[in-house]
């Protein structure tokens, strides 16, 4: 656990690994508009890069600690929400009389409100239980196996994001088996991406930790996810 002195010191990279969080978060979100397809998988667009918040998710709660993360979580789901309100405001303002592409931008980018809430829910929701179950295990192997943290809480964060999104964006929209597909596919595709990138991990783990004479252990942590301290207690 982290003292006041500690709490306040200089770091170096924070910032970054914030900016590009949030940054990922983002370009998820306007590539989930596009359902594709490799062979017999369905996926949604934002697939192709949000496993990586999860990395940022790992990172965060293993060298800074859950209070951080948490806060950073906050800041990514305020982000989002302020891209759905803007793209909303864009969407319903009087196209110029000699802009033709209303319903081009309608169709991309768009205000959904069921696919905003999805996206809102299952980020939430899958982040805090990522970061969580991260912190725990930490605790519970006494800092030990860094790779079974990342891959076990990646198995439940991901799991939750993946299920509640789609069922909130898709079900009822699009035939059931269609539905399930899209849950594993973009399950199954996450879950091996961290596994796949577990030495990346690793090494930004470790050069993190070396960098900023860090290495959180949240013996003490109070894990109320709507705490906005940075506090541990």
């Amino acid at each position: 656990m982290e003292n006041s002195l500690q709490a306040n010191r200089y770091l170096k990279y924070f910032d970054w690994i914030v900016g590009l969080f949030v940054a990922v978060l983002i370009i998820s979100e306007i590539g989930s508009s596009k359902i594709a397809a490799f062979g017999p998988f369905n996926f949604d667009g934002g697939t192709v890069l949000f496993p990586i918040s999860y990395i940022f998710g790992d990172v965060l709660t293993e060298v800074y600690g859950y209070a951080r993360a948490r806060r950073v979580i906050w800041i990514g789901f305020v982000s989002v929400l302020l891209l759905a309100l803007t793209l909303m405001i864009i969407q319903y303002l009087p196209a110029a009389p000699d802009w033709h592409n209303q319903q081009a931008y309608q169709s991309i980018l768009g205000f959904v409100p069921r696919i905003v809430l999805a996206s809102i829910m299952a980020f939430w929701a899958g982040e805090f239980s990522n970061s969580y179950v991260l912190a725990k295990m930490k605790v519970w192997t006494l800092g030990k196996w860094l790779w079974t943290r990342t891959i076990g809480s990646t198995i439940v964060g991901e799991g939750i994001d993946s299920l509640v999104f789609t069922l909130v964006a898709f079900a009822g929209t699009i035939p059931t088996f269609a539905v399930f597909n899209i849950i594993f596919t973009i399950y199954i595709f996450k879950v091996l991406f961290e596994v796949a990138a577990t030495p990346l991990t690793y090494a930004v783990v470790n050069y993190l930790k070396r960098s900023e004479g860090l290495d959180a252990f949240d013996a003490k942590t109070d894990f109320n996810p709507f705490k906005a301290s940075e506090a541990t207690e």
